[in-house]
């Protein structure tokens, strides 16, 4: 299960090429003594570790030399209780997957975060949200390894620190951890969500919205809007909706009224990153083989499979710029850049200080 010099082109949706040093498939909690011992290897070579899941939120920028942990655990266990459908997910399971079963089987939820790309072990990770619902709100456990001794762990929906496309494996416990499972509650008196963006329309046009059509709805959506990564190389949402004061959200509006923003509970008001490009006109704008797509500008494509990392970094530079320029918010790009010795910063890479 461990390849050298290995290509990662088909391992992450930009299609973008470079190799790994080691590639280790990790598809069983039985190869956890053989994936230690090859993690005690990598770091007394002094070489970097990733471990990657779907590969959907990573741009290879150049080729990594080390170790590429390609985590492959499949299985789901499914328990109820009187109220609640509990399901263990191990991490290598797709998510739109995932979501389209449950659904199919009257277990509903999730429906809201359909087709979002990746597998379940990488969800937790940014607490992926969509239409009003996030991971959090159902993630009951995750279980991990400690990448540091080999030990396994879990931690509860509060000690994981949800927050706005973040948690504590963004923070405390980034790069220590392999997620192995992820425990969701979902509750069996299911209520529709449907007051975000484009699913308010189905509030008004049926008396009870079913699970079923709140998934064919986002399907649809994103469908239209996003493009297939199996045909146009991308890494879905490649900024976050950026997060402002009062104070600013208050001055954009007064000069562009029809501003989509969403107060939050803090007092600070999140903004809709995809809108700021688009007033900044640069749906279609290229740089190489890399362009914002025309249907959704928060999205950055390898529009005819030959963009490189570098055409990537310098369109994303020059978005972030105009929307900062134009609207005084600096984005913060949501896609993990990977060099050679591990993640870095869009600046750092462009070089840019």
């Amino acid at each position: 299960m461990i390849e050298k010099n290995s290509s990662l082109k088909a391992f992450n949706s930009f299609s973008i090429d470079a190799e790994a040093h080691l590639l280790f498939h990790f598809t069983n909690l039985s190869q956890l003594s053989e994936l230690l011992a090859l993690i005690k290897q990598t770091r007394e070579e002094s070489r970097p570790i990733l471990v990657l899941g779907g590969g959907s939120n990573t741009l290879f920028c150049e080729d990594f030399d080390g170790l590429v942990i390609k985590v492959e655990l499949m299985g789901i266990q499914q328990t109820e209780t009187s109220t609640h459908y509990l399901l263990e997910v191990a991490a290598g399971e797709d998510w739109h997957q995932l979501v389209e079963q449950t659904v199919e089987q009257g277990i509903n939820g999730l429906e809201n975060l359909a087709l979002i790309p990746g597998v379940v072990g990488a969800a937790p990770v940014q607490n992926i949200g969509a239409y009003g619902v996030e991971l959090k709100d159902f993630c009951e456990q995750v279980d991990y390894i400690d990448l540091m001794d080999g030990t396994l762990h879990s931690l509860t929906n509060e000690q994981c620190k949800f927050a706005y496309r973040d948690s504590i494996f963004k923070g405390e416990l980034k790069d220590r951890v392999l997620i192995t499972s992820v425990s969701l509650k979902l509750p069996k008196q299911w209520q529709a969500h449907c007051q975000y963006g484009l699913l308010q329309g189905l509030n008004e046009t049926e008396e009870s919205v079913s699970a079923l059509q709140i998934f064919d709805s986002v399907c649809r959506i994103r469908t239209e809007k996003l493009p297939d990564p199996k045909v146009l190389g991308n890494a879905g949402s490649f900024f976050k909706n950026p997060i402002v004061s009062e104070y600013l959200s208050d001055q954009l509006l007064s000069h562009h009224s029809d501003m989509p923003h969403y107060p939050q509970p803090d007092g600070n008001v999140k903004l809709a990153a995809g809108w700021l490009i688009d007033q900044c006109g640069l749906k279609g704008h290229k740089v190489g083989g890399a362009a914002v797509h025309l249907q959704q500008a928060l999205v950055l494509i390898n529009e005819d499979g030959r963009a490189t990392a570098e055409d990537v970094i310098e369109l994303a530079w020059f978005v972030r710029e105009q929307v900062l320029q134009k609207f005084a918010v600096l984005l913060e790009h949501e896609v993990r850049f990977i060099g050679a010795q591990g993640e870095t910063n869009l600046l750092q890479v462009t070089g840019n200080v």
